[in-house]
């Protein structure tokens, strides 16, 4: 019997997966506090500004379910490469652009980068062996929300100090390293499923995500019960009703319905999408709490780069939580961290939302907010991953993927809307604004939690368990 080539330890291809997933996951927030300094330079409106989070959202959406299903098709580190280099080459068209159009061209390449998810969760169910798999894909999986709440200050500080083209720049030289050591040293997974790409297919989910995504983006320049607003979250799910419909007909569809339709992948879809509501909301809560001046209802004068070092800790913590959170999902399934971490962030929001006058108190709450999104977004793919076929594992992640960034969009401009409803007379939000919206959030963490506990346990699917690599072995 020929013997098997070696395989790179699974610790090196972890680390190279994870610098892929952290630069993705840094862009999502790193542009945020430079968008007034953007919007300044080119002179832009406010509508056109918004383009530059709205079409990163709206690429990174369409193309991660898109290139988790080619992956598993043609190859997860091939086209794990190809969003690499989408995204380092998005964010290159950003640091020279002059003008708005670029730009929001650029974010929407960075978008297309969304695809490192779904491909680093198959590369790790495929490679590593059986009883790292949960702690591999769970550091993976926390990395979005380290990367989401290290972006705030990183993104303020270079805005104040470097310039925005900074952002851009270190977002290249991270995607450019990630891509070198991808196609250098993560091995190619032996794991392949056969068929066609569905282009009809994504198309049609590609229309349907823009109508509910842009109206979400808009909502609070147009009006949650505008007509416009309505229309295009209506029009959007009626076109994504109708993929649907398509996919369940088709052959080789790129979203196999009946996998999205088992009770385990769809409950773990709605909990992704709350704990994405909380966490997100509260990105923009804690900041913009911290920046207002002081003598109001609430405010502590900081600048953008303090108030976003606010969250830095918390978000570090979250490195230390996650191989927790991994290896009692080994031992005891993922269901049970998805539960302490939905109740842990239920007491994050509401500790934010009693206690927020001082800048220790939003530390230390924030802290615990991100012990227990570290410990959901921990569980949560390892749930999805659990429950599916091994030749399935990119396109249901990659649909993951999705309901956490719609959550994320949610919660953004729900929190946004409370506090435009409770605007003083003097212009300021209000105390109770910023107490009900970290409520708000503590009441989605709640129902995510309900979900969780309801969830069937599901041991992971069967598929051959890859053998220890040797250690010093390359690709």
């Amino acid at each position: 019997m020929p013997h098997a080539p070696d395989r790179q330890h699974h610790h090196r291809t972890l680390l190279i997966l994870g610098i892929g997933a952290l630069a993705y996951s840094l862009a999502q927030t790193t542009v945020v506090p430079a968008l007034a300094s953007i919007q300044a330079e080119f002179g832009a409106s406010t509508t056109g500004i918004t383009w530059m989070v709205t079409g990163y959202f709206l690429a990174a959406s369409i193309a991660t379910p898109v290139m988790g299903r080619l992956g598993d098709m043609f190859g997860k580190e091939r086209f794990l490469a190809i969003s690499l280099v989408a995204f380092a080459a998005g964010s290159v068209v950003c640091a020279l652009s002059d003008s708005l159009a670029p730009m929001v061209v650029g974010r929407a390449l960075q978008g297309i980068g969304g695809g490192v998810f779904p491909l680093s969760f198959g590369i790790v169910r495929d490679e590593f062996p059986r009883n790292r798999v949960a702690t591999g894909i769970a550091m993976l999986g926390a990395i979005a929300g380290i990367g989401g709440a290290i972006g705030l200050p990183l993104g303020g500080f270079l805005a104040e100090h470097a310039g925005y083209e900074w952002i851009f720049w270190i977002s290249a030289a991270m995607g450019a390293i990630a891509t070198v050591t991808t196609i250098r040293f993560v091995p190619e997974s032996p794991v392949r499923t056969p068929g066609r790409v569905d282009l009809v297919g994504a198309t049609i989910m590609g229309v349907g995500l823009t109508g509910v995504l842009i109206a979400i983006s808009r909502a609070n320049d147009w009006g949650w019960g505008s007509t416009t607003t309505i229309g295009l979250i209506a029009g959007g799910l009626a076109v994504l009703a109708v993929f649907a419909a398509y996919e369940r007909r088709h052959a080789q569809p790129l979203i196999n319905m009946a996998t999205l339709s088992r009770r385990a992948v769809l409950m773990t879809n709605l909990a992704t999408l709350l704990v994405g509501f909380g966490l997100f909301g509260t990105f923009i809560l804690v900041p913009q709490l911290a920046e207002l001046p002081k003598g109001g209802e609430v405010g502590l004068g900081l600048s953008p780069t303090e108030a976003g070092l606010l969250l830095a800790p918390g978000g570090l913590l979250m490195l230390f939580v996650a191989p927790v959170a991994g290896r009692i999902g080994e031992r005891r399934g993922s269901k049970l961290p998805l539960v302490v971490g939905c109740l842990v962030a239920i007491v994050g929001l509401g500790g934010l939302a009693l206690w927020h006058d001082r800048a220790l108190q939003l530390i230390a709450w924030s802290m615990v907010l991100n012990i227990g999104v570290g410990f959901a977004f921990a569980a949560l793919p390892n749930l999805i991953v659990d429950a599916v076929d091994g030749h399935e594992t990119g396109e249901a992640t990659g649909v993951n993927t999705i309901f956490r960034n719609i959550g994320g969009s949610l919660g953004s401009q729900v929190s946004a809307a409370i506090l435009t409803a409770s605007v003083l007379a003097s212009g300021m939000p209000s105390d109770a604004g910023f107490r009900n919206a970290f409520l708000v959030g503590a009441a989605g963490a709640g129902v995510a939690a309900l979900i969780a506990l309801v969830l069937p346990r599901h041991e992971r699917r069967g598929e051959a368990p890859a053998a220890e690599p040797a250690p010093a072995s390359t690709r």
